[in-house]
């Protein structure tokens, strides 16, 4: 493979692009894979190249090739060679950007995790880049390499037909819909009907919350079934251990309810078998847990009370680069945003100037800024609760009990926030992103912050709706 490494640079994010007149003048309808491994401290980041692999027809849009949300750690770029003009780009974060915010990484523990980034096949010679945001919202190039699509290294083996797919929803062509693919893991060949009717109940909780309920009819989905030998996922703190399909597990980053996976290469080659703009993994287990990260994967538990709401919420992280507006949930992240910078994330800011809020066109020019709350009252039956949780997870609790402890909690705080005296306003009230001062949300209440509404707020709405508009238009 013609590869040609060249040296970091200092860059900024990409301009439009200007070296096609169409979608078939560059590319050749197929997509491309560049498959990478990520590994570094959290002080050291290096990336080698693993291969370019060809899957199938492109899924994405052939018009809105250049992503203008400036969201995600990362922007990867795709820029044509013969006129040095970027033709492709995409925001996103990844399982090592998180890690690099653990204690582990901070002690000097080097890890290595395979990544992968898709784009469209281009017809001629390019160069890809990765570039990671810097603490004042620039992006700064720390890999690059030149690809030719022609050279006979690059990966062009049929796909192995390991699963089958099942479309669930089709709304039309692939080119101007969301692809979501929903993939099973930890489901036997038994359960090959148990993960439908787990697939269809869920996607009916997410068509019945807005946006996605009135953009329904903007959604393609399809669902993979590929067998497990053994029913259920791995849970570690349960000493339930299970070699899945997809790898999904408990217990990432040592944190008991993070369901992740670390077979990135396994899970493309089966997710390649259909079109998809955004995964979703659905593991088949009772335990409360799941994940999402933006422009990766979402998981979640499938037979969990609380499924709905998991399926909703981490959604909103992968696909809209949503942040968790919580924060009194115990994470493994440290300082997961550095104290005095503006967060990127559309629905959480630090409120360094009101007067440039990134929402302030949706407050009421009476409201105050910060916005008062009873933030007092909440974090004393909030941190109750997780003490109490954490009692019972720790002992090993039955379902039953959580599902309880659940509930309680709900009816406490769902009428506190819900009467709080600009609840119904939007502003910027201090308490999100893992961090009890310091970070806003825009509302009281929201989906990204606790399981007691069943919506998103406006603004976490509009980013939605905005990432929507990104395939569709």
């Amino acid at each position: 493979m013609t590869l040609t490494l060249l040296l970091t640079t200092a860059l900024s994010a990409c301009a439009s692009p200007q070296g096609t007149d169409s979608f078939d003048d560059g590319f050749t309808g197929r997509s491309a894979r560049f498959d990478y491994f990520h590994t570094g401290t959290a002080t050291r980041e290096h990336v080698s190249l693993d291969q370019i692999r060809i899957e199938g027809e492109w899924p994405g849009s052939r018009t809105h090739l250049i992503d203008d949300t400036n969201l995600g750690k990362y922007l990867f770029v795709v820029t044509d060679m013969a006129t040095q003009t970027p033709i492709y780009t995409r925001g996103f974060c990844s399982i090592y950007g998180e890690w690099e915010t653990t204690g582990e990484a901070k002690k000097g523990v080097w890890r290595t995790f395979h990544e992968s980034a898709r784009f469209p096949e281009p017809r001629d010679r390019v160069q890809l880049s990765l570039r990671k945001r810097s603490h004042d919202g620039s992006f700064k190039e720390m890999f690059t390499v030149v690809v030719d699509p022609s050279d006979r290294a690059v990966n062009r083996s049929p796909l192995n037909p390991v699963a089958d797919v099942k479309t669930v929803l089709d709304s039309g062509p692939v080119a101007r819909k969301v692809d979501l693919l929903i993939l099973g893991d930890g489901y036997t060949k038994a359960e090959k009907e148990k993960f439908h009717g787990d697939v269809d109940r869920l996607l009916k909780a997410l068509f019945e919350v807005e946006p996605f309920k009135s953009r329904r009819s903007d959604f393609n989905v399809r669902a993979v079934h590929a067998p497990s030998a053994r029913s259920g996922i791995t849970n570690p703190r349960g000493k339930q251990w299970n070699d899945t399909p997809l790898g999904l597990s408990f217990n990432a980053f040592d944190s008991d309810r993070y369901v992740l996976t670390y077979k990135n290469r396994d899970l493309r080659e089966i997710a390649a078998l259909a079109p998809y703009d955004t995964l979703m993994l659905l593991g088949n287990t009772e335990k409360y847990g799941g994940g999402g990260i933006f422009n990766l994967w979402s998981t979640c538990a499938s037979d969990s009370s609380q499924s709905p709401y998991i399926f909703v919420h981490e959604l909103g992280h992968s696909f809209a680069g949503l942040a968790d507006e919580y924060y009194t949930s115990s994470v493994s992240y440290e300082e997961f945003t550095p104290p005095g910078t503006e967060p990127w994330e559309p629905n959480i800011t630090a409120l360094l100037d009101p007067t440039k809020l990134k929402w302030r066109d949706l407050v009421d020019a009476s409201t105050p800024l910060p916005t008062p709350w009873s933030q007092g009252a909440y974090d004393k039956a909030s941190y109750d609760y997780q003490r109490r949780r954490k009692a019972l997870i720790g002992k090993g609790a039955p379902k039953v009990e959580m599902e309880k402890l659940f509930d309680e909690v709900k009816r406490e705080t769902a009428p506190m926030l819900a009467g709080e005296k600009h609840a119904a306003v939007v502003g910027a009230f201090e308490g999100a992103g893992y961090q009890a001062k310091g970070l806003y949300r825009s509302e009281t209440d929201c989906i990204m912050f606790t399981r007691n509404p069943a919506y998103f707020c406006r603004v976490c709405s509009r980013g939605l709706d905005r990432v929507i508009r990104l395939y569709t238009e």
